[in-house]
């Protein structure tokens, strides 16, 4: 594997992103998007070239760079699946509590919880975040990785479809 040298690169690390960047996100979003779905895969891009900011003067050069890419793009969807294994195991658990149990805090029973498993995950996560961390949406942005607007409008979504599961008619 080679470096890229001093003489190779371009005038500053951010122009040296910049460029990586711009050549290798489709590369990389559809690597992704073919292994996680395109709704978690702006997540792992995104994780990706935060790996690729930190270890900038690591990164080989051409041709050596998209599998490299790839590699990271790897154990970060593996990384993304083992924690939604995890998360599907707690919402199992948070499911099956007795009827006499007190639900996760942020939720008004076990109703509510039932129509959170049947959305999406990126839905679950991030009206949970607005219920249970209390998080405002440029907080929101924060952790999703996102803009405010963005997070804004992604909990707008999942509250209106968090609704159309309570509502009597989609109730299984």
């Amino acid at each position: 594997m080679t470096v890229v040298g001093a003489a190779d690169r371009p005038a500053s690390p951010e122009a040296r992103f910049n460029a990586l960047f711009a050549r290798h996100y489709p590369a990389v979003f559809g690597y992704a998007a073919r292994r996680v779905g395109r709704d978690e895969a702006g997540d792992a891009a995104a994780e990706v070239f935060t790996v690729v900011w930190r270890r900038l003067g690591r990164v080989p050069a051409e041709p050596e760079t998209l599998p490299w890419l790839y590699g990271v793009t790897r154990k970060v969807v593996a990384n993304q699946e083992r924690a939604a294994r995890r998360r599907l195991r707690l919402q199992a658990r948070t499911a099956a509590l007795p009827a006499g149990a007190v639900p996760p805090p942020g939720t008004t029973g076990l109703e509510v919880e039932a129509a959170l498993l049947r959305l999406a995950a990126a839905d679950r996560e991030i009206l949970r975040l607005a219920a249970w961390e209390e998080l405002q949406p440029a907080e929101m942005a924060a952790v999703l990785g996102c803009s405010a607007n963005a997070a804004a409008v992604r909990l707008h979504r999942a509250r209106q479809r968090l609704a159309g599961e309570l509502s009597p008619e989609t109730r299984p």
